[in-house]
């Protein structure tokens, strides 16, 4: 096979993806795709404040978000709408700096990004009180590829999916942890 053919089946190849891709786009655009936002949930053995706290303090979801390994504030001040933040993240062998943007900050409930670097896309975290001592954590994260950006999507969706359902288990036994601990030893039920 002569150096010709291999670079028209590469180019075929890509010429294929980028087709599949913008079929793929139109189907999403008119709503009969699949869904590429990734949504996630867990209920966590605590008050909705403190998961909140957990939640909104940026520069410790490392501790819970296994991918993400360091962050950096670039804005001064309280944490809120506006907020710019940089963080380095490796899935896999895969290592970007994700820039983010706070775009919803509503005390205990929502906390919201927007994805203003490499990926585009948005993720939302909404807390929900079930009862005085029970939360129900949704995540919802929509990432877009800079490059195939549907297909993206839709091939990283299950793969990330499960990394963050991960990660909603770990930011658990850290809030549930930290929980008992301020509980222990003071006579009110931890559960």
């Amino acid at each position: 096979m002569g150096l010709r053919t291999l670079l028209a089946l590469a180019l075929g190849g890509v010429g294929a993806t980028f087709l599949a891709d913008r079929w793929l786009g139109g189907l999403v655009a008119r709503g009969e795709g699949p869904d590429p936002v990734m949504k996630m949930a867990i209920t966590i053995d605590a008050p909705i404040d403190e998961v909140w706290d957990a939640v909104a303090d940026i520069e410790r979801q490392p501790l819970w978000m296994e991918e993400m390994k360091a962050v950096r504030l670039r804005s001064p001040g309280p944490v809120g709408v506006g907020t710019r933040a940089e963080a380095d993240v490796r899935v896999f062998l895969v290592g970007i700096v994700d820039a983010v943007e706070v775009d919803a900050y509503d005390p205990p409930t929502r906390f919201g990004i927007r994805h203003v670097g490499t990926y585009a896309g948005e993720g939302r975290i909404t807390l929900e009180a079930i009862d005085a001592r029970r939360t129900l954590v949704l995540w919802d994260e929509r990432l877009v590829p800079p490059v195939f950006p549907h297909l993206g999507q839709l091939f990283q969706k299950p793969i990330l999916g499960a990394i963050f359902q991960a990660d909603l288990e770990r930011l658990r036994e850290i809030v549930e942890s930290r929980h008992a601990e301020a509980h222990a030893g003071s006579g009110t039920d931890a559960g």
